[in-house]
């Protein structure tokens, strides 16, 4: 079965930044760049550090450019670098994540799961509480956080990037969710 090929508009630039033309590659960084910072500030939380995640993931992105196939639009391809690198870096600065499986919970404990129940649709959510509380929350929960409610990445995905089981992925999005909701409220 062939692979299955996804129009993109920017296949031409893509081309020519093959060939080596620098200003495809400024034009490509230039239609990019922004969505894939907000990417880098998501999962790093720092902009210093965020803005060089990104330089070196275009600089990456360039110079592999030759195995991009066309499987995926080229933003989509950048983007799985773009999280990549971030995760790498979080790596780098020992970002710990704990797995759950295997410690035990007694009967009389409670499930990891809310226990106490929240109405979502009660809380008036504004975008920079939001913002100010995924920010605050501890590294292990905004990552997963931000990786599956921004990012579009499933648990079991998520699992594989941080190198955590799908139910830690799981359970830090719960507790990291409940966390914000609790911040959000105050």
């Amino acid at each position: 079965m062939e692979p299955k090929q996804y129009i993109d508009k920017h296949v031409e630039l893509v081309e020519r930044c093959k060939q080596g033309d620098r200003k495809a590659q400024y034009e490509l960084y230039k239609l990019y760049s922004k969505s894939m910072m907000n990417v880098c500030v998501r999962v790093v939380n720092h902009i210093g550090e965020a803005e060089d995640v990104l330089q070196e993931a275009f600089l990456d992105a360039f110079c592999n450019l030759h195995t991009f196939r066309g499987q995926s639009t080229f933003g989509a391809w950048l983007k799985q670098i773009v999280v990549n690198k971030a995760i790498n870096h979080l790596r780098q600065r020992k970002m710990q994540l704990v797995d759950i499986e295997g410690y035990g919970y007694g009967d009389d404990d409670h499930d990891i799961a809310d226990d106490v129940p929240f109405d979502e649709e009660s809380i008036q959510m504004d975008v920079e509480r939001v913002r100010r509380g995924i920010e605050q929350l501890p590294e292990g929960y905004r990552v997963v956080l931000s990786l599956y409610l921004f990012e579009g990445y499933d648990h079991e995905e998520i699992g594989e990037i941080l190198n955590i089981s799908e139910s830690t992925s799981r359970t830090q999005y719960m507790r990291g969710k409940k966390k914000l909701l609790e911040m959000i409220k105050n």
